[in-house]
């Protein structure tokens, strides 16, 4: 009966009591005994206890405090980043740069030997590769017989014109010595004629007579023949300067034949291709058995002396200088801890020195900042047992003054 009867007050009580006190029914029926002034379900309204006031105000003093020091953090770097770099430009569009020197034949022919290897360091002077000499070495005997055969014309003509200095004055002295004899006979034969014509007929004969006058004309034809004689040899000067002229032919030919000789010797030298610079041996397309070209590249050298290509922005460069430092970082080699300074700026952009520089007169135009290359000096930092390719990214920081 009392198991019924509180059976049927706990349908009841489930029927018209709040769920706080249907909790409390089954609690009581179960034979637990809670105590009925605890709560059994915490207060989730907006009225809260003292002690979780001050904790909830303890928790927003902090959360205040902590973005206080957060914005105050992000300032205090922000002031700092702005202090330390504002005196700094950088670009990572730069690149090492140095001289690559291309290296040539100067005559043509077979590469009977290979000094080099690739990536080899050489000397001024060392010889790279030795090209055929056999048909320099002909030309050169040839150019040799040449030369000696001018050199024994060119001394016969001096001999000769020694020879013409002394003569030809001489002759022009003999042609008037005879033009002088021959005028004497001439006078004679005339007095000997006028002297036959004006004798009387019984004191001469027809005979004598005819032979003065003979005489005479003789005489008369000999003076003409022998100022002919004179004024044949009267130009002596000219006659002269004929034998130096040849002379001075032949001395051309001389240094015609010595050029050849010069030249054939030129050319056998060059069959030995020789380093023009130090520095390192790249880009070798050339092996024993090649037929090379003049002009045609077979080797680059790329010399021991680098520096720094770097393209700042125009806006960069207002304050920039030549001679500022410059701290230099180098993508490939981290260690290495470079400085340098800023040699000189370039007098025009890179665009302005392409193949198609633009032509911003012509259709819409759309603006591109543009890059300068900067020419940067290193100082030092850098490993003599490490050289630093050509074309290397680095990362350069002008100090700006």
């Amino acid at each position: 009966m009392d198991e019924a009867y509180h059976s049927g007050e706990t349908a009841d009580l489930v029927k018209t009591s709040s769920p706080e006190d249907r909790l409390h029914a089954r609690v009581k029926s179960e034979g637990l005994a809670p105590e009925r002034d605890k709560p059994l379900i915490e207060d989730n309204g907006n009225g809260g206890s003292p002690q979780n006031d001050k904790a909830r105000q303890k928790r927003g003093g902090t959360v205040k405090l902590v973005g206080f020091l957060v914005v105050a953090a992000l300032a205090l770097g922000g002031g700092y980043y702005w202090f330390t770099s504002r005196n700094l430009e950088s670009t990572d569009d730069a690149f090492t740069d140095g001289r690559a020197i291309s290296v040539a034949p100067r005559v043509a022919g077979q590469v009977v030997a290979l000094d080099v290897t690739d990536n080899q360091f050489v000397r001024k002077g060392d010889p790279l590769i030795h090209i055929d000499p056999s048909q320099f070495t002909v030309s050169r005997d040839s150019a040799q017989g040449n030369l000696d055969m001018a050199k024994a014309q060119f001394a016969g003509e001096q001999y000769g014109a020694e020879i013409a200095r002394k003569n030809y004055p001489a002759v022009l002295q003999q042609s008037q010595a005879q033009l002088a004899v021959a005028q004497a006979n001439l006078f004679r034969a005339t007095a000997d004629n006028k002297r036959q014509k004006s004798l009387p007929k019984q004191a001469t004969t027809q005979q004598e007579v005819d032979a003065a006058e003979a005489a005479y004309r003789q005489a008369e034809a000999q003076v003409q023949l022998a100022q002919a004689q004179v004024f044949q040899n009267s130009p002596v000067p000219q006659r002269i300067g004929v034998a130096d002229s040849t002379v001075g032919q032949l001395k051309g030919q001389v240094e015609q034949a010595q050029a050849q000789l010069d030249q054939a010797n030129l050319n056998l030298d060059w069959t030995v291709v020789r380093a023009p610079q130090d520095g390192w041996i790249t880009k070798r397309n050339v092996e024993v058995g090649t037929y090379v070209s003049p002009g045609q590249q077979i080797f680059s050298i790329v010399s021991p002396e680098v520096w720094v290509t770097a393209n700042f922005k125009e806006n960069q460069l207002d304050r920039m200088r030549a001679g500022q430092p410059v701290k230099i970082e180098v993508d490939a080699y981290p260690h290495l801890d470079l400085h340098g300074h800023v040699d000189s700026i370039q007098l025009g952009s890179g665009s302005k020195f392409t193949a198609f520089p633009p032509e911003n007169a012509t259709g819409n135009y759309v603006k591109i900042v543009q890059r300068v290359p900067v020419k940067i000096l290193i100082d030092k930092g850098l490993d003599p047992e490490q050289p630093l390719p050509l074309g290397l990214s680095v990362v350069p920081t002008v100090t700006l003054k």
